[in-house]
């Protein structure tokens, strides 16, 4: 997964690495060992997601399987990319602050109960969402809705609690300093969205993170946490009705209070550009290469997933790469030029990132990225009948085999709900998948590809790497 979200896991009081989840919705439930032949049986026993919009706006959107535990959560549509300059990072130090007491509840009582009940309580931020939710026993979901509509709506934002995450998120920024791909990952949004919200890091710079105050926090809330933007969504052993009035009871007035306008979305250009960061003391050359993709709800989402499939990913740990589908696997294992890759296809509301992140020597970086804008110009051009199939079905069953359990599932309806207010049916999606050919994926990945200026983002050894006009003058060839 590419990091897309800071993560944050309370239960038996301890804490999950970091992580950020590509912003991909688009997953369903699914078994790889059932035959095609009974996968229109396998469709039928999915259960409905049934969705309600209460009076305030606040969606409500569950799915019962029946299960003993449930996951029931909070996504909420705000992130990073709705701050600007002086108070980036407010999204991610309130969620900090969220489980440091509330009017009813101090941060030793709320671990307790949540240990007591076996529960996890769990939190994310990405560059447009932000996510609270539980995982507990069915029987409980009563009490894990009370909690978090006493989290988002009763912290009590102490002084002394904010100092001391102060510190915290000091740290947690030189955790992410340490991973380099995370590291790229935010130098390549910087560059491709450079002056716009979503070029900014998700944790804020130091300055912002030091400054933050309470004011601050209260004020993005009362901004931000409006009914019509939350989505209140449960998977497992839910019962729709049940949940409904637990909504309506914790959060059918409170949210009416925050009154105003819905702050309407930043607008962010794509720029095709760069960043260079060369230190010839790193082992390994980090290089991520993008162009700008399309947003969710975009008509060619689809079809570039396929392509972004047709990619595929790579890494010398799989002990094989000459026999696999990809063929930039095949090139790149024959040719020894890189000791990992992975394709990208990062969407947001209104645009994206199509691209590629490799790990390379510093020999190397020029030759793997000759190869990865060859097989780019493949896609364009040659890619064949066989090769695209082989994508949709494996397409498919990515997206099928990520639902395992109640947590994953709840997750995909609140990024759905956000995406395009609704949960999009399995059968729907495989017809959309099913109705894209090489033709349609030669013409697309034309249109995003051919003659366009790439971000690029690198960092290590990096003096082989080519310069940026002939990266460029390198997308483009004679169209027939």
């Amino acid at each position: 997964l590419l990091p897309e979200a800071r993560r944050r896991l309370w239960g038996f009081t301890r804490r999950l690495p970091l992580r950020r989840a590509a912003a991909q919705p688009l997953y369903f439930g699914g078994d790889r060992l059932r035959s095609t032949q009974a996968a229109p049986q396998v469709v039928l026993n999915v259960p409905e997601t049934q969705v309600t919009c209460l009076e305030n706006g606040l969606r409500v959107a569950s799915e019962n399987s029946g299960l003993s535990t449930c996951t029931v959560g909070l996504w909420i549509d705000a992130g990073s990319r709705y701050e600007n300059e002086k108070n980036n990072g407010t999204a991610h130090f309130l969620e900090h602050m969220a489980f440091k007491g509330t009017k009813k509840r101090s941060q030793l009582d709320l671990e307790l109960e949540i240990e007591n009940m076996g529960a996890h309580l769990n939190a994310y931020t990405s560059r447009e969402q932000t996510v609270y939710y539980a995982k507990a026993f069915s029987r409980d979901l009563p009490r894990a809705v009370e909690i978090l509509a006493d989290i988002i709506q009763n912290s009590t934002l102490g002084e002394a609690e904010i100092e001391r995450e102060r510190g915290v998120i000091l740290r947690e920024m030189q955790e992410v300093e340490t991973n380099l791909q995370e590291v790229v990952f935010d130098y390549l949004h910087a560059t491709a969205y450079q002056n716009t919200a979503l070029g900014r890091t998700i944790l804020g710079p130091t300055e912002n993170i030091k400054s933050i105050n309470r004011k601050d926090l209260v004020d993005y809330i009362t901004t931000h946490y409006k009914g019509p933007r939350i989505v209140l969504a449960a998977a497992g052993g839910v019962c729709h009705n049940e949940l409904l009035e637990l909504a309506k009871f914790h959060f059918g007035d409170s949210l009416c209070s925050h009154k105003g306008a819905i702050p309407a979305l930043p607008p962010c250009k794509f720029t095709g550009s760069e960043i260079r960061v060369r230190d010839d003391k790193m082992p390994l050359a980090h290089l991520a290469i993008a162009v700008e993709a399309v947003g969710w709800a975009h008509p060619d989402t689809i079809c570039l997933m396929v392509a972004n499939t047709l990619i595929g990913n790579w890494d010398r740990s799989f002990g094989g790469g000459m026999n696999l589908s990809s063929k930039l696997a095949q090139l790149t294992c024959h040719g020894n030029l890189c000791h990992s890759f992975q394709s990208f296809n990062t969407s947001y509301t209104d645009t994206g990132l199509w691209g590629l992140y490799m790990v390379c020597e510093q020999a190397t970086v020029a030759d793997m990225l000759h190869v990865v804008q060859n097989e780019w110009k493949r896609l364009c051009t040659d890619v064949t009948e066989s090769e695209v199939a082989r994508a949709k079905n494996l397409l498919k069953t990515n997206m099928l085999l990520q639902l395992d359990g109640s947590t994953p599932i709840c997750e995909d309806i609140g990024r759905q709900m956000l995406c395009y207010n609704r949960r999009i049916p399995i059968p729907e999606l495989e017809a959309r998948i099913d109705a894209v050919d090489a033709e349609t994926v030669r013409r697309v990945c034309t249109k995003y590809i051919h003659d366009k200026s790439p971000a690029i983002a690198a960092l290590g050894p990096i003096e082989r790497l080519p310069d940026f006009n002939q990266i460029c003058s390198n997308m483009r060839w004679i169209r027939d």
